[in-house]
Formats: C-alpha cells, structure tokens, sequence
C-alpha cells in the first residue's frame, strides 16, 4: 500500500492512498463469500460456492462494490497509523480509480486534532438539583393510571370534558386544504389538553353525534410544523360518536391490577419511581451543564469543517432513526417544515460545532489526567458485545477488527472521563450521580 499527504487548511489533511489488487485480494474473497450467501448460486449451499463461480454469475465489479468498504477501512486506518497523526471525526473519501484487477486510488480528507486549552476544573462548580416528589405528583400519575383504566360506553347526549369523541377532520389554511391535514375516525379525549394545541378541545365540548362544526384556532408560534406556527387553522369537523369515559375507584382492587396488595404499596412503589426518574433528569442536566460550562471556559483552534460535517451526518442518521419510530420519513419531514437536506445541514452547524468541541474536550481531559482505558477493561467490554451477538458471527468477527476496537476503546474512555468530571466539579461529588451518558450528547440536549 503507497500513500501520499497534503496537509490542508483548517487543521485538516488529504491522503491519497493507493490499495494493490494483492493487497485487497481477501476483501474480495470475503466479498463474494458474502454475496453467495444472499444469493443463491445453483449447485452450492448459501456461502459455499467458490469465488471464479460467484465472479462469473454476478460480475467482478459486484464483488469489488461489496468489498470497497471494508478496503478503505483497513487501507486508512494503516496510513494514519503509519503516519502517526492523530485525527478526529470520519474521513470524506473520494474514490479516484476501482476497477478489479487495477490499483484502488482514492483521497480521504480527515480533521486533524485541533489544540484545546482545558479550562482550570478546579474554578467550575456544578449543582445537581433534584426536583422533590410529593404527594401532588403521586396523585397525578394515578389519575392518568385510573384514565388507562377508563370504561368507555356509547353516550346519546352532548360531549362534556371528560368524554372521548371520535370525529372526522379536515384542516384548512388560508382556505385551502392542508395536505396530510385530514383525519377519519379520530379519537379525543376531552381531558387532555396536551394533546392538541391549545383550544382545539375546547371547540368539541357541548356536541352531540352527527353535530358538525367550523373553527378557527391559531397554532403557537413554535409549533413544530413550520408551516402552521403561527398561523390560523380553520377546522372542519364532524362528529362520528360520544363516549362516555368510566374512570375504576381507587381502592385495593386497583391497587392489584398494576400488581400491588394495597393503595399504599401502590403510591410507595410510584414514589420510588417518580423520584429515580427525577434523579436521572438531575443527572442529565448536570452533564450538559458540566460540558457547556468547560467549552465556554476552554480555548479551541479552529475547528476543522471535515470534523463539523461529521457530527452533522450522526445528527442527520440520529434525527432519521427518530422519526422512523414514529413512522415518518425523512422526505416527509423536511416537507413538512419546508427545508432541502442542505438547509437542515446549516442549521445543525452551531450543535454540530458543539459537538465537536464537546468531543475534544473529553480528549484533553483524558490525556492531561492519565485517563486509560487497560486492556483488560477493553477485553472485558468486548467480551461481553461477542455475547451479545453471539448468534451473529459476522458482528463478532467486526469486532475483532483494529478500527472497531479503538472505538470500543474511545467508547469506554468516555464513560471514564464523565465519571472523572462529576466527581470533580460536581458539588457532593460522583456518587450522587449515577446515569453515564455520550457528552457528545449531552451537550446537543441544551
């Protein structure tokens, strides 16, 4: 393997690596080893048939397409290190040549680590405050456990505020339908104002079945759907049925369904949990507040653009994961709020750059406190991932790979570092709070 480096502006370096076909010879075996798994090859058994085989019936090009991933893992990973430069972030790569059979020629442009002047730990204090749990917030969570619990009866009678309706719906704006703005058979439940935006329930009150009925609501100025903040809906809705919601007593046969012998098992069980989950939003905001306190208080170079680019693709993959469990497209969304994939890119810019400085700050951290991870610990924790997908071998074998276990390394040397910032800027130290979390992500929650 040949490479070649131009150091750039920015804190930045291009390589130009050059890969033989010798050295990327058991990529592609592997490569086609991989396809005949997904396809089958008549007279062999998925993963079985031999490479001159898999070459002929799908195309050597085919196998190089699966194969250039894993090459330029391995081929940057072995420049870097010989070079013994320290980077950050993920390389933008630009193939140049692939053909089988010829050399692999591409460029990786990568962020160099930029200096970080730490600020003095010793002059940053954190509070970690923990909001008190009563009897008021007990009571709320068993009235919304007693709604989960509700009866629902057909009502021939107008709608009160503890009805469910279930109506037809059209949204209009500046007169004209609103695409994606029509419901059918949607349910209510009159009592809950959260759900809806603020009057909406208000105007379903005092209907009866078949009743139909105009209105107008303004939608609030930071309603997440950009093209409706601040603007007025006209509703269109019809009514399809009432019902009317029962509500269970709370007494010691509801106590028994969620598990409990007595009401007072019951509140004591939900006192407990409601005061965990406010530790950990304690926690939570003392991390983010530990991360934004050191990076207004620390001095940075300039932060290479390759390295902001970076966290914008993670926050770009982390914002698609999120709205497909909740069956939205990424097409879908940015639509909806009106923005093309490179507007969305320059408005993560400032969080992108936090981001960053949040993961060079863990670096620095780490360096000037002798902050290690042994490789015990790194065994240890790569142990326990092969468990994990041990009926994944393909995972398994990943993880033995030099590039997979500096993550799992850097990975570790995170949790330690948190750690490390919470026993000692912390006010009561570490033991009082007990959720690690990615800093990366911390400082993006703000």
């Amino acid at each position: 393997m040949d490479h070649k480096t131009q150091n750039l502006d920015k804190s930045q370096v291009e390589l130009t690596i050059t890969v033989t076909p010798a050295e990327y010879e058991k990529h592609m075996k592997n490569a086609a080893t991989k396809i005949s798994e997904r396809v089958a090859i008549k007279g062999f058994r998925k993963g079985k048939a031999p490479y001159d085989l898999v070459k002929k019936e799908m195309g050597e090009m085919k196998i190089m397409e699966e194969a250039l991933e894993k090459i330029i893992q391995e081929s940057f990973y072995n420049a870097i290190k010989k070079e013994e430069i320290e980077t950050i972030g993920m390389p933008e790569i630009n193939i140049e040549k692939s053909a089988p059979g010829n050399d692999i020629v591409y460029k990786a442009k990568v962020a160099l680590l930029p200096s970080v002047k730490l600020a003095d730990l010793s002059n940053i204090k954190i509070k970690r405050n923990v909001k008190k749990v009563g009897d008021k917030e007990i009571d709320e969570v068993l009235e919304n456990l007693t709604k989960m619990q509700a009866k629902e009866t057909i009502k021939n009678d107008k709608t009160t505020k503890e009805d469910k309706v279930v109506i037809d719906m059209n949204l209009f704006l500046d007169g004209v339908p609103l695409e994606g703005g029509q419901a059918k058979d949607y349910g209510v439940h009159l009592s809950e104002e959260g759900q809806h935006i603020p009057g909406f329930n208000d105007e379903l009150i005092g209907l009866k079945k078949d009743d139909e009925k105009e209105f107008e609501i303004p939608f609030p100025k930071d309603y997440y759907n950009k093209q409706l903040a601040g603007n007025k809906g006209k509703f269109k809705i019809k009514v399809k049925d009432v019902f009317e919601r029962q509500f269970p007593e709370i007494d010691e046969a509801f106590a028994k369904t969620l598990g409990q012998d007595s009401v007072e098992k019951l509140r004591e069980l939900l006192g407990q949990n409601l005061t965990h989950e406010a530790e950990h939003k304690a926690d939570e905001k003392a991390e983010i507040e530990i991360f934004d306190t050191l990076i207004e208080k620390s001095e940075f170079d300039e932060i290479p653009e390759v390295l902001i680019n970076a966290e914008r693709q993670k926050m770009f993959y982390e914002l698609k994961q999120d709205l497909e469990k909740n069956g939205v497209t990424i097409e879908q969304y940015m639509a909806d709020i009106k923005k093309k994939e490179d507007e969305l890119f320059e408005d993560f810019k400032e969080r992108a750059t936090k981001r960053a400085k949040a993961a060079l700050l863990s670096r620095k951290v780490a360096e000037k406190n002798n902050l290690d991870i042994t490789d015990e610990e790194l065994v240890q924790e790569m142990k326990i991932m092969e468990d994990t997908y041990k009926d994944h071998p393909e995972y398994k074998e990943n993880i033995k790979k030099p590039e997979v276990k500096d993550s799992i390394r850097n990975m570790l040397l995170n949790k330690k570092v948190v750690a490390f910032l919470k026993d000692t800027v912390l006010e009561g130290g570490a033991h009082e709070c007990t959720h690690d979390h990615d800093e990366e992500k911390k400082s993006d929650k703000k």
